[in-house]
């Protein structure tokens, strides 16, 4: 004899229908993290882009810079500057060059070696 439907369980009756809708969370669940992945893809790219961009400014400032600090200490530069501030600065003397003799220093031996025991 047949069973009637009526005398089924109910969860019998709503197994199926849990596991369609876990199966739908599922998929919804890994769409939403495809797409989050995706968008934080596409965010971290256009910071590369921003921080590549503003390393290639700051070399460029960085090389400015660097040229202008050779120009301002040139001997010529620092000349003219020194004119231009009334300074009084004025070009050495050789009578105001004083050398002091190292008469008690040792005298340096640069490839000296001294022969170890044993080794002729």
């Amino acid at each position: 004899m047949a069973k009637n439907r009526k005398n089924q369980s109910a969860a019998i009756r709503f197994g199926p229908a849990l596991k369609a809708l876990f199966l739908c969370l599922l998929i919804a669940g890994s769409a939403v993290g495809y797409v989050w992945q995706k968008s934080q893809i596409y965010q971290l790219g256009k910071q590369i882009r921003q921080r590549e961009s503003r390393l290639v400014q700051l070399t460029r400032d960085n090389k400015k810079l660097d040229d202008q600090l050779g120009l301002l200490r040139s001997p010529v530069m620092l000349d003219q500057r020194s004119r231009e501030l009334n300074l009084g600065l004025v070009p050495v003397q050789p009578r105001n060059v004083f050398r002091i003799p190292d008469h008690n220093l040792p005298p340096r031996q640069w490839a000296a070696r001294q022969p170890e025991a044993g080794i002729p």
